[in-house]
C-alpha cells in the first residue's frame, strides 16, 4: 500500500513538473506572443460578478490554486504578498493581484474571502461555476486534475505558474514556484515603465 502511494505521488509530481516545463513553449498567437489568457466571467470574494474588463488598464498578477492547498498555494501567495509590500504606494494601484480557484465546489465566495484575508487586503479571490473556472483554466493553460478522496476531502493537482498580464490583459510573463519577490517586483516595474 505504501509503495503504491509513493508511486502515485511520484507520478503526480512528474505530471506537475511536466506541466510547469511546457508553459514557455505553449501555443502562440498569430503575432508570436504566447496564447495565454483571454476573456473571463467569474465571481470575486465579495460576491460581485467580474470580467477581465474590470481590470483593464492595470497589470494583473494571477495565480491559480485552491484554498485547501497545503503547500505551493500559500507559499506562492506569501511571495506575492512580499512583492506587494515592496511596491510603492504609487505602483500598487496599477496592479491587481488575483487568486483564481481551481476548486469551485469548495471555494465559494465566502471561503475565498476568508482565505485571501490571510495574505493582504488587495488580493482578489475569484471563483465561479465549474464551467467558468474550467474555461479560465483552459485560457491560461493551467493543468488541473482532481485527486482521489471523498466528496469533500480531496486534493487537486495543478500547475503552479504565476502569470503577469499587461494593462490590456495580454500575457507579459510568468514565474515558476521558485521566483522571489524581488524578481516579481522587477518584472512588474518593467511593465509599468513600458519595457517588456
Amino acid at each position: 500500500m505504501k509503495r503504491a502511494l509513493l508511486l502515485a505521488s511520484v507520478i503526480a509530481a512528474l505530471l506537475v513538473a511536466g506541466a510547469i516545463a511546457i508553459v514557455p513553449r505553449l501555443l502562440v498567437d498569430s503575432g508570436g506572443a504566447p496564447a495565454i489568457g483571454g476573456p473571463f466571467t467569474l465571481v470575486d470574494h465579495t460576491g460581485r460578478t467580474v470580467t477581465e474588463a474590470d481590470y483593464r488598464g492595470r497589470l494583473m498578477l494571477i495565480f491559480f490554486g485552491y484554498t485547501f492547498c497545503p503547500d505551493v498555494c500559500p507559499t506562492t501567495l506569501g511571495t506575492v504578498a512580499q512583492a506587494w509590500e515592496a511596491l510603492t504606494p504609487e505602483e500598487r494601484p496599477q496592479l491587481v493581484p488575483i487568486f483564481v480557484t481551481i476548486d469551485p465546489a469548495r471555494d465559494t465566495p465566502p471561503r475565498m474571502a476568508e482565505y485571501v484575508a490571510n495574505f493582504f487586503p488587495a488580493l482578489v479571490g475569484l471563483t465561479g461555476s465549474p464551467e467558468q473556472v474550467a474555461a479560465i483554466a483552459r485560457a491560461y493553460r493551467v493543468y488541473v486534475r482532481k485527486g482521489e478522496g471523498s466528496a469533500t476531502d480531496y486534493s487537486m493537482d495543478h500547475s503552479a505558474i504565476l502569470y503577469l498580464m499587461d494593462r490590456e490583459g495580454r500575457f507579459a510573463g510568468h514565474f515558476d514556484p521558485n521566483a522571489t519577490a524581488p524578481q516579481i517586483v522587477a518584472a512588474i516595474r518593467r511593465q509599468l515603465a513600458g519595457k517588456p
